[in-house]
């Protein structure tokens, strides 16, 4: 867990296989859903500090890293995406720590 609020976590996790909506149902499971999830989440779940209702147009999920072998060259292939601006504001929005 990188950081949370009374409600809300910020976590990483090292998936070594797994589908999208694996990790949504998997999460919800633990009583754990992803904010923005239309079918697991629940609609205005999450407020922000003012008390009023986030809402965003997508699942709060980010692979940040990615590595596969090429299927033909079996050459490790690594990749790395920056956290999304909108997530950072998200984050700010419900009084998380910057990361």
């Amino acid at each position: 867990m990188l950081a949370r609020t009374t409600s809300i976590a910020l976590v990483e996790c090292e998936l070594l296989t797994g589908r999208t909506h694996q990790i949504r149902v998997h999460l919800a499971h633990l009583r754990a859903p992803l904010m923005g999830d239309p079918l697991y989440g629940g609609p205005g779940r999450w407020k922000d500090v003012d008390g009023q209702a986030l809402l965003i147009p997508h699942p709060a999920l980010h692979a940040w890293k990615l590595s596969v072998d090429h299927p033909v060259t079996g050459v490790r292939i690594d990749a790395e995406a920056p956290i999304p601006a909108a997530f950072r504001a998200l984050a700010a929005a419900l009084g998380l720590p910057e990361f």
